[in-house]
Formats: structure tokens, sequence, C-alpha cells
């Protein structure tokens, strides 16, 4: 059997590899969508007050 030093970097290449290659075709930063836009608040409405009876 073959004894290997175990090192940090080498998995650490082979896991990072595919997203370097997804980010080379797809351009960097990569493209994702906006966040949804968000609601504007109501608007709180001050009550009418009326006058004396007419």
């Amino acid at each position: 059997m073959l004894k290997q030093k175990l090192n940090w970097r080498r998995p650490l290449f082979y896991a990072l590899l595919p997203i370097f290659l997804v980010m080379v075709f797809l351009g960097f930063p990569m493209p994702v969508a906006p966040p949804p836009a968000t609601k504007a608040r109501q608007e709180e409405s001050v009550p009418v007050k009326r006058k004396g009876k007419r």
C-alpha cells in the first residue's frame, strides 16, 4: 500500500476545483438574481377632525 503524508491542500484543491471551473465559465462574481423588492410601508393617516354640526 502507498503511504502518503496527508496534506490539507490537496483535498481542498479538489473540493474547490468545480467551483473555480463554474466561475471561469459564468464569470466572477457569479450572476445571481437581485433580492426581491421590499414593499413600501403603508403610510399612517391622521384621522380627520370634524367641525361642529351645521
